[in-house]
């Protein structure tokens, strides 16, 4: 082994990278000796103190022998490119020695990956590594190399496995005899020459995931190009340098774990100058059990406005200062609500003050983020696709990234490499809608790679009260490998039925090892408002204290109120000689007048996005706005185009947020947007009926900061200060016989029990009105119609509706349960996590019809195209837009379901030049004039961009 590693010592003529461009070739052992030694580096410097420990208690060696294992493993991915894959390039293939290029034998084409699988299992049993069953320790560390594209393959012992096979398939014995070297001097180098006596699962998927970061880390053009442009002259000097030149890939990377330095409480917070009571008694209470019983799951359940985000924050805080994580992963159900928790976490950071702490943005619109995106990144950073990761790669793979430094404006910005595709999960601090995380669950590809990333920090979990039972499965599964992984999460909500988050709860504990059986027995729901703390390690519970959660109650205490209004839909009309009702317009109307006579801040919250726009252009036209509606009405929902969308919901957050310069007179007119995470107050709110859920969280929007303003700051209007208590004004439809009567559109928004349910709750109440008291009375309202609501189901029309309701969450839970993988208890084979094989853009994270992406473009009297009306935004579509482009591109994108754009014809598809962009490929064009009445025919559906409303739909 020395002597290979000596020039001359071992033939290094097969290739392990090759550019065409250069016709530079970059010999095999040295790509794999740079991937072992980037390893090692990642070992180091990215992974956790907890990491570290699960992978070398799961390998059942000690941390030094595990890095030297983690490294090898890493080193030997590309042992089967020593095949026919070195017949796919012509030039590299001539510099091959002749003995090789005549020991072919007859060799057949196999994928590398699988090649590696293969060829590696003989040469790990030489070693005295175990090969005899599925779980033993070399089956899994062969499929870990078969796995390193992103999927485990699976290995068949007796049959394509066997060694008499697997020669015949990969050449001579020339070539079995370098594979054998390669593998001994790779041993060598790393120091691996202990064997593992188990390889667990979990432990299977970090080390993979390690591997996967260091090849793409070493496959990128601009570190091995020089390397193969002057070459060592062995193994040994190349293996030297590549050590040290590791720490400086990862630090331009910006993978390297950083500790944020000790921050006073309110400068970390923005200048909240003290924990509240329920704050202090977790900041209290989960120091101590941490330091005790280490990591686990934290479940807060408050009122909306009662500070969960500080809460979480500084849940995570304590879990990261024990050293076994470090860093947050915020997962949020909605774009908008990811971009809203993405200011927060940046600016927590920031307050920080560190040298250098990437915060990114994971989500499938993140591009349309104006605080992520800016100007200074889009004219430098690199494009990044999957294609560069293809299925079954033939080639060269020498497209790679281009390294680009970070923008030096802000610490927070993610480094390029940072910034592409499932990368991005892997910064030290990141928010991601919940997707991002729940495609860990799946049999996707690189889903190793996602349970890494979300491994190493704390994950908080927000707003899942917002899930339905398909995510909520889903959910569930993640928390399982999260558990035993060892990963601390925090769980948040408002509105969270007890059921549920018991049983988010023991998906964690179970898969933290513990029987579900024993864990069935206990209550793991916490009180409301307060916390609870289940250890990983013994189950055992920590909970707020009575006092601390009684004076948090008190400090919060208030009365709301939920008035119920029965009115006709505007798409419903009576019968001939039924009474004169009021219509849900009507009732709007009298809601906002108050707001335009005498000033302050409404939102009115419609069902659907052609509801938003009806009562959008209703208020402008009837109401006497002073000085027009212009700037003082707001119309805000889902079919803007991307830009406009981002920057209205900026505005909305900046003037209406805690300590924003509130306008004398806004109205908003808006969809579910804005129901959840957004840090807003308001004087009125008029609502359509929704579930209760759903209502108790846009009560929470209203008055919301009174209690840090005091009623001695008069920023409510002066006509507003006479009112006792919020009131939140829900708009039941109903038919002419005073019977709930949901609008076709409405009927796939929600079940339709819940918000029959709801309204007949409501319904029930003296006038329609609700008084209530908050926090205290939260946690009942939402356990009677959200949990167990069987006893609101009084009437057969009730009853039948909650029997639907039932079986729809049973066939969620079904469908959910379909691709979901296996429990990491359940995994025997690797390949048992990509059984089946569901790739990215067709797993469901959600239920319902995929969107699709529409562009809507304008033409413009010289018959170009552009991406504004006027004609200043020019669109070329016979060239390869820039990334600079292609940014401004998906910006005016915005989404609609499938069923609108089935029929399309040639002027809808994109041109040739983008469909090599992942993110190009699947648009829509929607060409029209810059006429405003101008619609454009889809089969049965018409679509028009309106400047003002946004998307206008209609079908026939």
């Amino acid at each position: 082994m020395r002597r290979d590693a000596r020039p001359g010592g071992i033939d290094l003529t097969p290739w392990g990278k090759f550019d065409r461009g250069k016709r530079a070739v970059h010999p095999l052992l040295f790509h794999l000796l740079d991937v072992a030694a980037i390893a090692g580096e990642v070992w180091d410097r990215f992974l956790t103190r907890g990491q570290r420990r699960l992978i070398a208690t799961g390998l059942g060696v000690t941390e030094t022998e595990a890095r030297c294992l983690v490294m090898f493993i890493a080193g030997l991915h590309d042992l089967g490119k020593l095949s026919r894959f070195q017949e796919q390039e012509a030039h590299p293939w001539a510099r091959v020695s002749e003995a090789l290029r005549a020991d072919t034998c007859g060799w057949r084409r196999m994928p590398h990956e699988r090649a590696s699988m293969h060829g590696v299992l003989q040469l790990l049993a030489e070693a005295g590594y175990r090969v005899d069953t599925s779980d033993s320790p070399g089956v899994r560390v062969a499929q870990m190399l078969g796995g390193h594209h992103g999927r485990f393959l699976q290995l068949d012992l007796d049959g394509a496995a066997q060694a008499a096979r697997v020669n015949r398939a990969l050449g001579g014995p020339l070539w079995q005899d370098l594979r054998r070297r390669y593998f001994a001097l790779l041993r060598h180098l790393t120091g691996a020459t202990t064997v593992p006596t188990r390889v667990s699962a979990p432990a299977a998927v970090l080390i993979t995931g390690v591997g996967v970061i260091a090849d793409r880390l070493a496959s990128q053009r601009h570190y091995w190009l020089p390397k193969a442009q002057a070459p060592a002259f062995g193994a040994g000097e190349h293996y030297a340098k590549a050590v040290e030149h590791a720490a400086g890939v990862l630090d331009q990377s910006g993978l390297a774990r950083i500790t944020l330095p000790d921050t006073p409480f309110a400068r970390a917070h923005r200048a909240v100058a003290q924990p509240n009571a329920l704050q202090a008694s977790l900041i209290r209470r989960l120091d101590a059990a941490v330091g005790e019983k280490g990591p686990g799951i934290v479940v807060v359940t408050d009122a909306t406005g009662g500070g969960k985000t500080i809460t979480a924050l500084e849940a995570a805080r304590i879990f990261n200062s024990g050293g076994d994580t470090a860093g947050i992963a915020w997962l949020l159900p909605t774009t908008a609500t990811a971009d809203a928790a993405y200011d927060v976490l940046e600016a927590y950071v920031a307050a920080h003050q560190p040298e250098h702490a990437p915060v990114s943005l994971v989500h499938s619109h993140d591009y349309v983020n104006a605080a992520y995106t800016d100007h200074r990144l889009a004219a430098h950073e690199p494009s990044t696709t999957d294609d560069f990761w293809p299925e079954h790669p033939d080639g060269s793979e020498d497209d790679a990234d281009e390294m680009v430094s970070r923008p030096e404006e802000r610490v927070t910005v993610p480094d390029g490499w940072l910034r592409g595709w499932d990368r991005a999960l892997l910064a030290q601090f990141t928010v991601a809608t919940i997707d991002q995380a729940l495609m860990a669950a799946l049999p996707v590809r690189f889903s190793m790679l996602r349970l890494l990333a979300l491994s190493g920090r704390t994950v908080i979990v927000d707003e899942i009260h917002a899930l339905t039972p398909f995510m909520q499965q889903m959910l569930g599964r993640l928390l399982n490998w999260l558990g035993a992984l060892g990963c601390p999460v925090v769980l948040l909500s408002a509105t969270l039925p007890a059921r549920t988050s018991s049983e988010m709860v023991r998906h964690y504990l179970t898969g933290a090892g513990h029987s579900r059986t024993v864990l069935a027995d206990r209550d793991w729901a916490p009180a409301y408002p307060g916390w609870l703390f289940a250890a990983a390690a013994d189950a055992s519970l920590t909970r707020i204290d009575p006092q601390a959660a009684g004076e948090h109650a008190r400090r919060f205490r208030r009365t709301a109120e939920i008035l119920l209004h029965p009115v006709r839909h505007d798409t419903h009309t009576d019968p001939d000689g039924a009474p004169v009702r009021e219509s849900r317009l009507e009732r709007i109307t009298t809601e906002i007048a108050p707001i335009v006579e005498g000033g302050g801040c409404a939102v009115a919250v419609c069902a659907t996005v052609a509801d938003s726009q009806r009562t959008y252009q209703h208020l402008s036209e009837v109401l006497d706005w002073p000085g027009g509606a212009d700037g003082q009405l707001v119309l805000l929902h889902a079919r803007l185009p991307g830009h406009r969308r981002e920057a209205l919901t900026r505005q909305i957050r900046s003037c209406l947020g805690r300590t924003g310069e509130r306008p004398d007179r806004l109205v908003v007119v808006t969809t579910s947007l804005l129901d959840m995470s957004l840090d807003v107050d308001v004087d009125i709110m008029v609502s359509d009926l929704a579930p209760l859920q759903t209502l108790l969280q846009r009560l929470g929007r209203l008055w919301r900061f009174e209690h840090l303003w005091g009623p001695a700051a008069h920023r409510r209007p002066a006509w507003l200060r006479q009112h006792p208590r919020p009131r939140l004004s829900v708009l039941r439809p109903t038919g002419h016989d005073g019977d709930t009567l949901l609008p076709a559109a409405w009927r796939t928004l929600e079940p339709p029990f819940l918000p029959h349910a709801t309204a007949d709750r409501l319904a029930r109440q003296p006038e329609g009105s609700l008084t209530l008291t908050l926090p205290d009375d939260v946690q009942h309202l939402v356990e009677t119609v959200h949990d167990d609501a069987e006893a609101l189901a009084r009437t057969p029309a009730l009853e039948h509706r909650y029997r639907a309701y039932q079986t729809r969450r049973r066939v969620e839970k079904h469908r959910s349960a379909l691709h979901l993988i296996p429990t990491q208890r359940h995994t025997l084979s690797l390949a048992d996590l990509h059984r089946q094989r569901l790739h990215a853009r067709d797993a469901a994270t959600r239920l319902g019809v995929m969107p699709r992406r529409l562009l809507p473009l304008y033409r413009t009297p010289s018959g170009r195209l552009a991406l504004d009306a006027d004609g200043s935004q020019p669109l070329s579509l016979d060239r390869e837009p820039t990334l600079t482009q292609i940014r401004t591109i998906l910006r005016h994108t915005l989404p609609v379901p499938a069923a609108w754009v089935t029929d399309l014809r040639r002027e809808h598809h994109p041109p040739a030049a983008w469909r090599q962009h992942a993110l190009l490929a699947d648009l829509v064009l929607l060409p029209h004039s810059a006429d405003p009445h101008e619609a454009v025919r889809l089969g049965r559906h018409t679509l028009r961009l309106d400047p003002v409303l946004g998307l206008i739909h209609t079908t026939d």
